[in-house]
């Protein structure tokens, strides 16, 4: 084949998991509340969530807390309606956020468990699924990572939806990975997170601008992809612009108090156009291990890794905080192709650090049979050429990882 002629075919690549879709996720709808049934409706359609994974529960509306005891007779009616192979939750209301002393999210996720609470300034039992590389918490850990689909109103929420629906796999298509904005406040107590913030700048700074600074607000940033802070109250949210699947929250005492805070709430976030947030629903205080985690949100997040995933994975004591948002976001689930002599090759942020096989079919369903073996991801090689003949479709499978994983390890 002549060098100035390039095939006519372009390739169609089938990715390794990178994270959760909708047949893992159950939604849990409370009958008795019309927004949520309104809300659950409306998801279900956009996620295509398999009916069986439509739990109903009955409780009535009428407080921002519930009390243990009736949480615990409403898990057991959950989980007996719980398909075996869901790994999460999500929750389609505001109220209740809280389950006596733990938030509701943590409650459904690790069930309720006075170990995840604490008085005082004191710590919490561990979530085992902080910082791990697991794409099954469930079948790991017996884990349910679980979610708020958290609106004030049904348009809010359609909002929300629609963007995190709209961020799948964009950043890899557009090519454009957003920004991310770390903020240093003038409330030294709530930025806490500074210590973080350079080893976010030196192991992501080459895939996405990340900007420190010493302010107590951006204004007027038309490409927030991230925003992590620390305020009571966060000014001008709405001056800014944030990319479908975008994360922010503001360390503080009581973001997490959805409806009811004498502080901002994490809700603020999602109706200033943020796809996820979150916030602490009882006192944890400045524990930077009960917060996300910047570093680890963000690099789970631009490997693929769904937004309930990546913002879980980012907190070590979350018993006392609340998850928000449209858990299935991926902004950075896809590929690119480009043009290489007479083949193409393959980058996407899928591809993390490791050793993969290539497999080869001329229909999308397969069957499907191995090309090469052992082609190896590094910081150094980070695409993989398609091998000659070109092929309509391609598998591409891990083999293996790095015994450490780059970014697996806890910084807080």
């Amino acid at each position: 084949m002549s060098a100035n002629v390039f095939p006519k075919i372009v390739p169609q690549i089938v990715l390794p998991d990178s994270g959760l879709v909708a047949k893992d996720l159950a939604v849990i709808v409370n009958t008795e509340d019309p927004l949520s049934v309104q809300i659950a409706g409306y998801y279900q359609q956009q996620r295509q969530i398999p009916p069986e994974n439509i739990i109903t529960i009955s409780f009535k509306v009428d407080k921002p807390v519930m009390r243990p005891g009736e949480f615990a007779v409403l898990k057991k009616i959950v989980e007996a309606k719980t398909p075996k192979h869901i790994q999460a939750y999500l929750l389609t209301w505001a109220d209740p956020y809280r389950v006596g002393c733990m938030s509701i999210s943590s409650a459904f996720a690790l069930g309720f468990d006075s170990r995840y609470c604490a008085k005082g300034c004191k710590l919490t039992a561990a979530s085992q699924y902080a910082g791990t590389n697991s794409l099954r918490p469930y079948d790991d850990f017996s884990i349910r990572p679980t979610m708020l689909l958290a609106a004030a109103n049904f348009e809010e929420a359609k909002a929300l939806i629609d963007r995190g629906v709209a961020a799948d796999g964009q950043m890899v298509a557009n090519g454009n990975n957003g920004k991310a904005y770390l903020l240093e406040t003038s409330d030294k107590a709530r930025s806490v997170r500074k210590s973080v913030f350079p080893s976010v700048q030196l192991l992501l700074g080459n895939k996405l601008p990340v900007t420190i600074l010493k302010a107590n607000a951006i204004r007027n940033r038309k490409d927030v992809m991230f925003y992590f802070t620390g305020k009571k109250f966060v000014a001008d949210i709405d001056s800014n612009t944030f990319l479908p699947g975008a994360m922010a929250d503001h360390l503080t005492s009581a973001g997490g108090k959805l409806t009811n805070s004498r502080q901002m709430s994490a809700l603020r976030w999602l109706e200033g156009g943020a796809t996820g947030s979150y916030g602490a629903v009882v006192e944890p205080c400045n524990f930077p291990g009960k917060f996300p985690n910047p570093l680890i949100a963000m690099s789970n997040y631009m490997q693929g890794s769904s937004l309930i995933e990546a913002y879980w994975k980012s907190v070590i004591m979350p018993g006392q905080g609340v998850f928000i948002g449209e858990p299935l976001a991926k902004p950075y689930m896809g590929y690119r192709l480009k043009k290489r002599n007479n083949s193409y090759a393959l980058f996407s942020p899928v591809l993390t650090r490791g050793y993969y096989k290539i497999l080869t079919s001329s229909q999308k369903t397969g069957p499907f049979t191995l090309v090469t073996s052992g082609i190896e991801i590094t910081p150094y090689q980070q695409f993989i050429t398609l091998p000659q003949p070109l092929s309509p479709f391609y598998k591409i499978e891990r083999l293996q990882n790095y015994a450490q994983p780059l970014l697996s390890s806890p910084l807080f």
